[in-house]
């Protein structure tokens, strides 16, 4: 008798244990967890990108955001809104740098620093925080250490707010020191290192964030892509691409204005410089190199009316390979264009001007070549004294009804200045202005 209670109990203490593992697993596995992927420069189509991923795991309740990172940096104002957003957001956020391979550099540092929870995959590393690669450009000295101490306090203060090494974070922005995931582990830069996604769930689970303790073991994955949106800007906001865009605009607006009427030129010349303007805005461009862009323009025009045998189109093509070099010089080191674009796109702007605007421009203004227009400024003899009222020119074999301001007798030659209807106007050849 008491065998059999013994065995009752023990089965009814196995069924209570298995039922509380099962209902504690289907509770994990309720769970949601959203995943965005970052790669590649840090700039403003990110920033929004990553708040809608924080908006997007808010309102559906999702357990935490959890951002893959992979990036050699970016913008300072970018990775200053990301990091804003960071620190103000209640939902848990963790930052993974993945794959393995992958590097949290200078604006990652930052990104990583102030997550709830940083993380790595193994082979992966981070640091390079320094200003010259986030800001890009030359600075004089004292421009210089007024970046280099901001960034330092930037970094300092995330450091601190997160508990993490903010004597390290320091030396990642002033000697540009980085380290491997394990190195960044031991000196609590980070919180985790993990081999994936699903072992990055299970060490975050139990860890206390914002007052409440996360539950993602066996938690739902929900990738949230960028939309097409954001795919389009962040394509828009390559170097390469505005400056694609300036040279369209180029184009087309001056070969709309050579060729009027063309239409297809002017509109592409309108919606690439729409789009310019939106990169200008979004992206810290130098503005001497637009003015020397512009300048290149004018030099261009301006060999179409002055023998300058060419000297006015090779200062034009000068200014405007200075002025695209310039214009991205205030972007990161590698956002900055090379020379493989500058040059090819500097001779076939040359090429351009030199073969198809100029022609276009000139015969803008070349007298007309038919119609009664073709014959202003032609001389023609007067047959019939020729008044405001009255008289006849003899004009290439043709008599026409003539109408001039002054009298002119007649045998006397005079200058065609303009038809109305069949009326000719003439002046006196001898007639002073």
């Amino acid at each position: 008798m008491m065998v059999q209670l013994r065995r009752f109990l023990l089965l009814v203490f196995s069924i209570f244990v298995l039922s509380g593992a099962l209902s504690a697993y289907q509770s994990d596995s309720s769970r949601t967890v959203t995943v965005i992927s970052v790669s590649g420069t840090i700039g403003p189509t990110v920033t929004s990108y990553i708040e809608r991923g924080l908006d997007f795991a808010r309102d559906n309740e999702h357990e935490a955001l959890i951002i893959k990172l992979d990036t050699p940096g970016g913008l300072l104002s970018s990775t200053m809104d990301i990091v804003q957003l960071m620190l103000a957001s209640k939902l848990p956020i963790a930052v993974y740098v993945s794959p393995e391979g992958a590097n949290a550099g200078s604006a990652g540092t930052f990104i990583s620093m102030a997550a709830h929870i940083a993380a790595m995959a193994p082979t992966t590393t981070i640091g390079a925080a320094s200003p010259v690669s986030m800001q890009g450009g030359e600075m004089d000295t004292v421009m210089q250490k007024k970046l280099f101490s901001f960034t330092e306090n930037f970094i300092q203060n995330i450091a601190e707010k997160r508990d993490r090494n903010a004597e390290w974070a320091i030396s990642a922005v002033q000697d540009g020191e980085a380290l491997t995931a394990k190195e960044a582990l031991e000196l609590n830069v980070i919180d985790i290192i993990a081999s994936d996604l699903n072992d990055l769930l299970s060490q975050m689970d139990g860890r206390v964030i914002e007052g409440d303790s996360l539950l993602t073991k066996n938690a739902t994955i929900v990738n949230l892509e960028k939309s097409l949106a954001e795919n389009f800007f962040s394509f828009i906001l390559l170097p390469e691409i505005m400056l694609i865009l300036t040279l369209i605009a180029i184009y087309g607006i001056v070969g709309e204005v050579t060729n009027p009427g063309a239409i297809i030129p002017g509109v592409a010349g309108v919606i690439a410089l729409i789009l310019l303007l939106y990169g200008v805005s979004s992206m810290p461009i130098n503005v001497a190199g637009f003015i020397l862009i512009g300048f290149a323009i004018a030099l261009f025009v301006a060999e179409a009316f002055t023998p300058s045998f060419g000297i006015l189109l090779t200062g034009g093509a000068i200014s405007f390979f200075l002025g695209a070099l310039m214009l991205f010089q205030d972007l990161p080191d590698n956002m900055q264009i090379s020379w493989y674009w500058l040059v090819p796109a500097t001779l076939l702007t040359m090429l351009f001007f030199s073969l198809i605007a100029i022609a276009g421009i000139k015969a803008q203004f070349r007298p007309n070549r038919s119609g009664l227009e073709s014959h202003i400024g032609k001389t023609a003899k007067v047959i019939d004294a020729v008044s405001s009222d009255s008289g006849r020119i003899d004009f290439a074999g043709e008599y026409w009804n003539a109408r001039s301001e002054n009298n002119i007798p007649k045998g006397e030659n005079c200058e065609i200045v303009g038809f109305t209807g069949l009326i000719c106007h003439v002046k006196s050849v001898t007639q002073k202005i």
